[in-house]
């Protein structure tokens, strides 16, 4: 494949993902859409890209796979081991800022697009469901920030807040000695996965000083919610 039609793809890809993710279509059918396409081209090599990305592109769209996404997957190529390598990491245009911009502001923004994914001990896929850590790390991760996976390592990231008044968008609460963790939307808010046959919600920050162990911030940060 030439380069040209390599960038032709890419950029048809960049506009079907902008099409589905567009306000009409739910968050989590978004949030579905990009993980589910980031997943399947990340791991791709081959022919069978093209099968596995039309499977995730069907999930997240709330349907089965057919001869519809079935010829938009393989006119766009992704049966192709060149456009598949062109292609990892491909995301959405505007969403992610540029590696070392992202701010507190961003973390908020990306946390809210996995809003209704269920608690899963362990989990760290928004598919299948994450626990507290698990769905902090993702935030992350999606933002091109690693953190590591679990919470009493995450406890020691980035730079220590000395308290929940000073605590801004972004950062992250943990609590009960290292047993859960969070993140701080501002305004007394605050969005977690929190325990088994729950969903990844926002809700009024619990931790107090009694049972909030520290605050880090990871990024520069962001306005109040």
């Amino acid at each position: 494949m030439s380069m040209t039609e390599a960038i032709g793809r890419m950029q048809g890809i960049q506009s079907m993902i902008s099409e589905l993710t567009k306000p009409a279509a739910s968050e989590s059918n978004a949030a579905a859409l990009k993980s589910a396409a980031a997943a399947s081209l990340a791991t791709g090599t081959g022919s069978g890209d093209a099968a596995s990305f039309t499977e995730a592109l069907s999930a997240a769209m709330g349907g089965t796979a057919g001869a519809g996404s079935s010829a938009l997957a393989n006119g766009l190529g992704l049966g192709s081991t060149t456009a598949v390598g062109a292609l990892k990491g491909l995301t959405a245009p505007g969403t992610v800022p540029a590696a070392g911009a992202a701010t507190g502001t961003d973390v908020v923004a990306m946390a809210k697009k996995y809003i209704g994914v269920p608690y899963v001990w362990g989990g760290t896929n928004p598919a299948t469901g994450m626990d507290c850590s698990g769905f902090t790390q993702r935030v992350f991760k999606d933002l091109g920030i690693e953190i590591p996976r679990v919470v009493s390592d995450q406890m020691s990231q980035g730079t220590p807040v000395a308290s929940l008044a000073e605590a801004k968008p972004g950062d992250l609460l943990v609590s009960f000695g290292g047993n859960h963790i969070s993140i701080y939307l501002g305004n007394g808010k605050a969005i977690d996965a929190p325990v088994p046959g729950k969903t990844i919600q926002i809700r009024d920050a619990w931790e107090q000083h009694s049972n909030l162990t520290s605050i880090r911030r990871i990024v520069p940060a962001g306005a109040g919610a």
